[in-house]
């Protein structure tokens, strides 16, 4: 007597593949490695290294830092603070991807501040773009330089203009303005 309907082996073997399939696809996922994502910002402490800032323990800086503390707006939405440490007097920086927003207080005048200085002017402040240092850097800076005190943010293009804003209110609302002092 002949046997009717589908063969025993092709249909166990149709069904045993695909379950296979996801069983080694789950197992390659449980034991390989994170990969942090790129477009994440890190939240880990940050080390933002020494840099000769005068001015940074003043009433002046502690007045800006003060109005600019908590979150920073960006393109992507809002920017958390980040710890600094070791912990440095007259820095702020908030988490951003693929680096940091660091604002730095109470740093000497720039040598790049001359009389023909292109200025930016966001919310009634005159910032001073800062030519690159020349290393690998994702990072533009920009001076304060029509204020008591001179302050610097560094953010990545990906912020957007939201921590120049965000600075420029809190500068504004803390400092009088002067005249820029171009020597």
């Amino acid at each position: 007597m002949p046997k009717t309907g589908l063969p025993r082996g092709p249909l166990l073997l149709a069904v045993a593949l695909p379950v296979l399939l996801a069983v080694v696809v789950a197992v390659i996922a449980l034991v390989s490695p994170d990969v942090p994502d790129p477009n994440e910002p890190d939240t880990s402490p940050l080390d933002v290294g020494t840099v000769a800032a005068p001015d940074a323990g003043s009433t002046a800086c502690s007045s800006v830092l003060d109005a600019v503390n908590g979150f920073m707006p960006s393109e992507g939405g809002t920017l958390g603070p980040r710890r600094i440490e070791p912990a440095v007097v007259g820095v702020r920086a908030w988490a951003a991807a693929p680096a940091p927003v660091v604002l730095r207080c109470g740093v000497p005048r720039p040598a790049a501040l001359g009389p023909s200085s292109p200025l930016l002017v966001v919310n009634g402040v005159n910032w001073l773009p800062l030519p690159e240092s020349g290393g690998p850097s994702s990072s533009t800076t920009y001076a304060v330089v029509d204020r008591e005190v001179y302050l610097t943010v560094s953010a990545p293009a990906e912020a957007g203009s939201g921590p120049l804003q965000r600075v420029s209110d809190a500068v504004t609302a803390s400092l009088p303005q002067r005249p820029v002092q171009v020597r």
